[in-house]
């Protein structure tokens, strides 16, 4: 931006030598504080790097419209960066502000704007003590003097001229430019809201998919496997062979002699198979995929359920422990009047075009024995139920359960847990259940079918618990449509029940809550920034019109934000709103260049101070804003691993400053003008020495 708009290769190489000096100065802070290096740390720096452009550039600049009056070098520099140093200290506090927010935040979002803004903000803090410093002091030794008068016939000049003539020529309409514009920002806004699709994290194709197979409840093993192999098999079939990077598949249930915690993998019995599928990148989008893969699967094993569940790390995160990113939970003293309001609600999400896998979680109908034990009989025998309970259980299960038995290795002294189980393939039928030994003497024998009798049921396979009180699982997920409408349409669902019986509740779980959470925070967030710079800026020109006017812009920086990430494709989200309160922070530093300039010129007596101001600072704003915005450019295009994670954060604040580089050069003049530009200047302090305070007493000679 330099060499573009001043033609100074030496300027222009300062200004690049502070880019690395700032990002190094950053890291290490970070490291001494304790915070790693991360996806975010690295996103908060690739996103310092345009503002520390901005803070090189304005000294650069600074410099060069001083000795354009003819000044002498080293008096040049010196001028510049006094005229300067207070307009970058409160810029610098202003975008230190706009992530004051992190302070205030929880949870997710607390975890990932916190180290972004720890990144910016050291970088920042660096970015500023090296453009009164280093600067300077280079500009000294390796810029050349130059003298340089503006006119009609530079490019520049000519464009300046231009850009004059109508400022002088709005300026007369005024008042129906900043209705207009007023009517156009909020309108921008307000439509960009209503439209614009809301998410937690941006949606990335990670070319990974975990399934969940669903036979139907209480199928063997063996079937369920032969399912996974299908599924396998018709994944090949779709993206051809040798196009499956890696896949992993665990069938059935963990037993229970293994040492693992069954909430890293849940299944619910033999009936149901977890697998993952990474597939090579490039292939086919991975939402293409399983599309392709519930359509083909459905015609070839219509008996079975799939269930797609986040594949990478980010979404499983998202989900809070769910298996999907739209669970309900239907909670009562009754399951049965409980499922009745299950099904009835899983039939209204089946009628919404965008849900996908719509099934209830909660295996309920297991098939089962229900063994009656006739105890008249057992008395006569000799027999207690608790004898008969644990034969069964040693028969059906293990005699883990009823008698623990460790054999010590005389070797190595190690102990080992022996066991005894009835052969599963002999236990294969009803008749194998009746003859099993109850007494097993050799005076006697009493079988099972002696002591009682059995017919088939069904049961739950497993209870779910909220707080002691059972529920039942209803899991979803969403194709193509963001989750704030997903949201909104499970809503009606959940209302189109009507009243729901007494004692029945249905909970939203997965990434409901946490989207109602996350967008609140950043929403508040938003709102403190706002209020922290307006503040702050009244508190430093000791006026709330300055502080209005400057911050006149920001209706249109968040709807230029909004805008840009509606036409790209992108929606609301954790990244896209850390770029909006981005751009507000550097769209009210511009804001504060040319303000300043202005106040010094009012306070000079200059009665056309925003004409004036408007041609002093119409350089450096372009600049910076150009400067800034060709820093983000890589980031919004998604360029490298992970891009695509970060790129609404780069889309945001390129659409923020668009839209603040226009009203900050057009309409803040008109709002400045307005609101203070036509009144003396005149300061509030209460200091008598002051002489632009109204308290200011002359000494008399």
């Amino acid at each position: 931006m330099v060499l573009l708009f001043l033609g100074d290769r030496r300027g222009a190489l300062i200004v690049v030598l502070t880019i690395p000096i700032a990002l190094l100065t950053s890291v290490i802070c970070l490291n001494l504080i304790g915070q790693t290096i991360n996806i975010m740390t690295l996103g908060g720096l690739a996103l310092a790097v345009g503002i520390l452009v901005d803070e090189a550039t304005v000294t650069i600049e600074n410099i060069h419209r001083h000795m354009e009056m003819g000044k002498r070098k080293a008096i040049a520099i010196l001028d510049g960066c006094k005229e300067i140093v207070t307009p970058k200290l409160l810029i610098l506090f202003s975008i230190l502000a706009v992530f004051a927010p992190a302070l205030f935040m929880s949870g997710v979002p607390r975890g990932m704007f916190m180290p972004m803004s720890l990144a910016v903000g050291f970088a920042m803090i660096a970015s500023f003590l090296l453009s009164m410093t280093f600067v300077p002091v280079m500009a000294v030794w390796i810029m050349r003097t130059m003298k340089h008068e503006e006119s009609e016939q530079t490019r520049f000049g000519r464009f300046k001229a231009r850009y004059l003539r109508f400022i002088q020529k709005i300026s007369d309409k005024s008042r129906l430019a900043l209705t207009a514009y007023f009517v156009f920002a909020f309108g921008l806004l307000g439509m960009g809201f209503f439209v614009i699709g809301l998410d937690i994290f941006p949606k990335v194709d990670a070319g990974q998919a975990q399934v969940r197979l669903r036979m139907p409840t209480g199928t063997r093993i063996e079937r369920t496997e032969e399912a996974t192999k299908e599924l396998l098999q018709i994944t090949e079939e779709i993206v051809g062979e040798g196009n499956v990077e890696i896949t992993s598949a665990f069938i059935g249930t963990q037993p229970s002699s293994f040492p693992v915690n069954l909430i890293h993998l849940w299944t619910s019995g033999p009936h149901e198979a977890v697998i993952r599928i990474n597939l090579m990148k490039g292939i086919m989008p991975i939402e293409e995929f399983k599309e392709e893969l519930r359509e083909r699967f459905r015609e070839r094993l219509s008996e079975a359920k799939l269930s797609f569940e986040p594949g990478d790390l980010v979404e499983q995160v998202m989900n809070l422990g769910s298996t999907n990113p739209i669970e309900v939970a239907v909670l009562g003293k009754d399951l049965a009047s409980s499922l009745k309001i299950a099904e009835m609600l899983e039939s209204n999400l089946k009628e919404i075009s965008f849900f996908r896998d719509v099934q209830i979680a909660t295996p309920l109908d297991y098939p089962g024995l229900k063994i009656d034990i006739d105890r008249v009989k057992a008395g006569q025998l000799g027999l207690t139920v608790d004898e008969i309970a644990k034969s069964m259980v040693t028969a059906t299960s293990s005699s883990r359960f009823t008698r623990p038995n460790y054999w010590s290795d005389p070797v190595s002294g190690v102990a080992y847990q022996v066991q005894v189980e009835y052969p599963q393939y002999q236990m294969d039928e009803e008749a194998s259940i009746e003859m099993v030994p109850i007494v097993n003497d050799k005076d006697r024998k009493v079988y099972l079918r002696d002591v009682a009798d059995w017919h088939r049921i069904s049961t739950p396979a497993e209870y779910d618990r909220l707080n002691q009180q059972r529920f039942i699982t209803l899991t979803a997920n969403v194709h193509e449509q963001d989750l704030g409408n997903a949201v909104a349409a499970l809503d009606a669902a959940i209302e189109d029940l009507g009243e729901l019986p007494a004692g029945v509740k249905v909970l939203k779980r997965g990434q409901v809550d946490l989207l109602n959470q996350t967008l609140g925070e950043l929403q508040l967030g938003l709102l403190i920034a706002i209020i922290v710079i307006f503040l702050m800026l009244a508190a430093s020109f000791q006026s709330f019109r300055i502080s209005l006017a400057t911050i006149s812009i920001l209706p249109a920086v968040i709807g230029g934000s909004v805008i840009l990430l509606l036409l790209t494709g992108h929606s609301l989200n954790i990244q896209s709103y850390m770029g909006a309160i981005m751009a507000v922070g550097v769209a009210v530093a511009n804001a504060i260049l040319y303000v300043t300039n202005a106040e010094d010129l009012r306070k000079q007596g200059d009665q056309q101070a925003f004409f004036s101001s408007s041609a002093n600072r119409l350089r450096p704003i372009l600049m910076t804003s150009f400067a800034m915005i060709a820093g983000m450019m890589p980031m919004a295009l998604g360029m490298g691993e992970g891009g695509d994670q970060i790129a609404p954060l780069g889309v945001a604040v390129i659409g923020g400053l668009l839209f603040s580089m226009f009203s900050t050069l057009l309409i803040l003049p008109l709002v400045y003008r307005s609101l203070v530009g036509k009144h003396a200047f005149e300061s509030k302090s209460l200091n008598p020495n002051d002489e632009f305070s109204r308290y200011y007493e002359k000494e008399s000679e």
